[in-house]
């Protein structure tokens, strides 16, 4: 089965600019078609989730790449309240951040993260995880339709 004929909507989660003008480029040079929307807090991902504030007209995202250091709300309570929340617990949650702590790992899995990536410090290997992911989940794998 290939990509899908409409783009692909990812949400990704990140409060670090570096890293969010690393995804986009790296997703602007794949070869899937994709809408990429950024939150820079757990707040604003969670709004943008439930379509609240300035987010009301928010698409629901295919798949989320999630932080877990973020401000006003932890990447960690940001997966749980998507993957206990019905309406939302089927959007595929990629972990990536630079936490390689073993306890961030397992809670990250018990709270039903999809994948757990740690963020590579160069440059050329973050793209080259990013197009990893691109590979894997926007290509290979079969993503839920909302």
């Amino acid at each position: 089965m290939g990509p899908k004929s409409q783009p692909i909507e990812i949400l990704l989660v990140e409060d670090n600019p570096a890293d969010v003008r690393l995804t986009v480029e790296a997703l602007r040079e794949g070869k899937v078609l994709n809408n990429l929307h950024v939150a820079k807090d757990g707040i604003e991902a969670l709004d943008f989730l439930h379509q609240r504030g300035d987010y009301q007209s928010a698409v629901r995202p295919d798949l989320i790449l999630l932080d877990l250091n973020l401000l006003r709300l932890s990447g960690q309570e940001v997966l749980q309240q998507i993957k206990t929340d019905d309406s939302l617990m089927c959007i595929p949650v990629i972990v990536l951040t630079t936490s390689e702590a073993e306890e961030d790992i397992l809670s990250s899995y018990g709270l039903h993260a999809n994948c757990y990536i740690c963020k590579p410090v160069g440059l050329e290997k973050f793209l080259e995880v990013v197009k990893t992911i691109e590979d894997f989940w926007l290509t290979i794998v079969t993503l839920p339709n909302a």
